[in-house]
């Protein structure tokens, strides 16, 4: 089954890590992925740009567009990995791998239903 880890962070404190800080946290972070890439438990992973590029979409018809992602949490979500495991456990396992990386860091883990051409839905094993 395959799982989303959304990685969440205060922006700002991102932002304000030095070159040498960010590089450290992604040391680690690459780390996790580089054991998730040889094991094939990999699948997309991105760092997202700054929330000050983002826009939203919304309303009915054709919708609207508007600046910024307007989260109402501290947080705002930064991240995102897939990965393919047995179970919700060993998913929680890999974010840990994560969070030891990042441990300001906020990882929310949820089951994934992959959408692909002219494959045929599975049924939802969502835990």
């Amino acid at each position: 089954m395959y799982y989303a880890i959304l990685a969440y962070h205060e922006e700002e404190i991102v932002q304000s890590w030095t070159p040498d800080e960010d590089a450290a946290v992604m040391a680690g972070l690459l780390k996790t992925h580089e054991r998730l890439c040889r094991e094939k438990r990999l699948g997309p992973s991105a760092r997202l740009g700054s929330t000050a590029g983002a826009c939203t979409l919304r309303g009915p018809g054709e919708g609207i567009v508007t600046d910024g992602p307007f989260a109402e949490t501290k947080e705002q979500f930064l991240g995102l990995y897939v990965v393919d495991c047995a179970d919700r456990d060993a998913a929680v396992s890999i974010a840990r791998d994560l969070h030891r990386s990042n441990p300001t860091a906020v990882y929310e883990i949820r089951p994934v239903m992959l959408y692909l051409p002219g494959v045929p839905l599975a049924e939802s094993g969502q835990e």
